[in-house]
């Protein structure tokens, strides 16, 4: 096919021109009439704000989606962790009560999980917080600021949401 040769498409198009011309159609317009400079200029600066405004927001859509993906892995760790305190909870005691055995298996379960992010809530020798201890006994005391004398249950934290409170007797 050479150039002057139209496509199939083309035939189709110019034998629908035709009929419409010789049945007293209308042909229509077309789309855009032409414009003068400034005009384009405006259209162009107008569609130009509006592909920024649209790049900015899948740029926003993207940071959210990705925000939100990394809170429900946290999210989903910390459930993990938190589901394993039982577990802690039956070493530590096995360790109190002298259980042969079970002290290497309770420290390997604690550094992995101090290093995927859990930290022991501190209960030695600190003023007792209500934000992060549980008091579940109290003594008198000498009318200072309460201070925790045992601790019942440890307290944990995970990434630096608290994730049980530790139990504990204060003095008051």
């Amino acid at each position: 096919m050479t150039d002057a040769e139209p496509d199939e498409g083309e035939d189709t198009l110019v034998d629908a021109l035709d009929e419409a011309v010789t049945n007293g159609d209308d042909v229509a317009e077309p789309l855009e009439p032409e414009l003068d400079l400034p005009t384009a200029i405006a259209q162009r600066d107008e569609y130009l704000a509006l592909a920024r405004r649209v790049q900015a927001d899948f740029e926003n859509f993207r940071k959210r989606t990705i925000k939100q993906q990394q809170d429900q892995s946290a999210s989903a760790t910390a459930r993990l962790a938190e589901s394993l305190l039982p577990v802690l909870d039956a070493c530590d005691n096995a360790v109190i009560h002298g259980v042969e055995g079970v002290a290497p298996v309770h420290k390997q379960l604690l550094d992995v999980l101090t290093k995927a992010g859990l930290e022991v809530v501190p209960t030695d020798d600190v003023p007792f917080d209500p934000n992060v201890h549980e008091a579940v006994l109290h003594e008198p005391g000498d009318g200072d600021e309460p201070r925790i004398v045992e601790v019942l249950r440890t307290g944990y934290r995970w990434g630096g949401q608290l994730l049980r409170a530790a139990m504990v007797k204060v003095k008051d």
